[in-house]
């Protein structure tokens, strides 16, 4: 227990950093939007430091009585698994203040308002023990999403944002009538009272993981429901990409763990080869259609489509391994590819292309941008000492434990990942100079590599070092399990 509400006071800072520059002129904007997110960072600190990892229970938590007619209550608290999260998300918001310092040049008083409510959905959404404040945050998260793609997007930033909200809305409007029913029939909303005091029908279960998971799917994205991902990420600014990349798909994977495997354990198992063999085609299918891309965005799009197949294919092994293994992907993967669309976005600052066949040749005009570029794609691929490869061998491994061919397919997806990638580096940075960019100042400047720094840091900190996040989980995945 906190001595103060450092849950709430994290969760609405960013939201009152959003209400000062809508009072202010568009000129101080920057500025108040970078330190209301560095201060986020620095007031989380505390959460990281005094957390006990020995503990799978809530901790800081908070509890104040909300509706009661619909016995909801405001409460807040984190455990082994949400806290990563909160730490992604803050660390992230911050990049992303400094990667628009000079990429966003139009209404940047709203740019950035938008940025700060969307770092408030994802904290909160982390935060919440309740699933009735969980609803809020998902809810919330999508308007700022909507106007970033639709206002600050590309050329067909209005159909990407409307397709990425009919998607989105269709997948909230299940989750409600789920939230309904499970507050019908069970009178609460608290995960905690969910998971351990109650045991609902395994019929009426089927029904709630369904309409819990097509909300789920929408955002990881799993196959068939992925479509909006591609055009969203296309026509997104540069922070709307790493927010949508790092955090947003990352709150249908933790939605699964946080709601489906421990309140409808008997709908997990009904469903389990399904949403097995849905993992496995995004894996495979998301790594196929990779290849054949010919814009870098849209590439990092469908490598994210694989990458969170393998994702939820960690979470329905259903055993230690590949549970703690996706979760320490999902971090992985909003590191890198938070990297990865940072690096594009500043590329794309030079040389108003995306399309890989205008580039070539970049190692000699820009060698430290190609080396880091060098470093987030080895990352991306599971290089060994990269972050991404402790995480791919936990689910690997849960994957052949649960069924051969599995851990086969699973394989299979990693060399396919490792190809497009390779492929891509090789198109943008090797060879001579596209004579298109001669001329061109490619080379990153300080702001930039500064901006990049953290994600480096985290790329081998967490290669090297992986019970820096795995610590943190256990204790909480053990529970998980257990209580299944």
């Amino acid at each position: 227990m906190s001595a103060y509400p450092i849950l709430s006071v994290i969760t609405f800072l960013p939201l009152a950093g959003a209400a000062v520059i809508l009072l202010t002129g568009q000129r101080p904007a920057r500025w108040i939007a970078l330190v209301t997110t560095v201060a986020t960072l620095g007031l989380s600190m505390p959460l990281y430091q005094a957390f006990d990892k020995s503990s799978g229970a809530m901790q800081f938590a908070e509890s104040r009585p909300w509706i009661p007619a619909w016995s909801v209550v405001y409460g807040m608290g984190v455990d082994g698994i949400s806290l990563p999260f909160i730490f992604l998300s803050v660390v992230l918001c911050v990049l992303c203040v400094a990667a628009s310092w000079t990429a966003i040049q139009e209404r940047p008083r709203e740019f950035y308002s938008a940025l700060l409510v969307a770092e408030t959905a994802m904290i909160g959404l982390f935060a919440a023990t309740n699933l009735f404040l969980f609803y809020v945050f998902w809810e919330i998260m999508i308007v700022p999403m909507f106007l970033l793609i639709g206002v600050w997007g590309g050329a067909a930033r209005i159909f990407a944002a409307f397709k990425f909200l009919l998607f989105t809305l269709a997948g909230s409007l299940l989750m409600l009538v789920g939230l309904v029913g499970l507050l019908h029939t069970t009178g609460t909303l608290d995960f905690q009272a969910l998971t351990t005091g109650t045991k609902l029908n395994p019929q009426l279960q089927a029904w709630l993981f369904i309409a819990f998971t097509a909300a789920f799917a929408v955002k990881v994205p799993m196959f068939p429901v992925h479509t909006w991902l591609p055009d969203a990420h296309t026509e997104a600014p540069t922070a709307g990409s790493v927010i949508l990349a790092g955090i947003l798909l990352k709150m249908g994977g933790y939605g699964l763990l946080r709601v489906a495997l421990p309140i409808l354990p008997d709908a997990v198992q009904l469903f389990l080869k399904p949403m097995l063999a849905l993992s496995i085609i995004a894996i495979v299918y998301g790594a196929y259609v990779t290849l054949a891309q010919t814009d870098v965005k849209r590439l990092i799009a469908y490598s994210s489509i694989s990458h969170m197949g393998f994702v939820t294919l960690g979470i329905f092994t259903l055993n230690r391994a590949g549970v703690e293994g996706a979760i320490l992907q999902m971090i992985n993967h909003g590191i890198i590819t938070g990297a990865l669309f940072l690096c594009v976005g500043m590329i794309y600052e030079r040389t108003h292309t995306r399309e890989i066949a205008d580039y070539g040749g970049l190692s000699k005009a820009a060698p430290v941008y190609s080396t880091l570029l060098a470093l987030f794609c080895l990352a991306a691929a599971g290089f060994p000492g990269l972050n991404a490869f402790v995480g791919e061998f936990l689910i690997i491994g849960g994957a052949f434990r649960t069924w051969a061919w599995l851990g086969a397919l699973a394989v299979f997806g990693v060399l396919l990942g490792t190809t497009y990638l390779l492929w891509l580096y090789y198109r943008v940075v090797l060879g001579e100079l596209n004579p298109g960019l001669r001329g061109l100042r490619l080379e990153l400047n300080a702001r930039e590599v500064i901006t990049l720094a953290p994600l480096i840091f985290l790329v081998l900190l967490l290669g090297l070092y992986p019970e820096s996040v795995l610590g943190y989980l256990r204790a909480s995945v053990a529970n998980l399990l257990e209580g299944r």
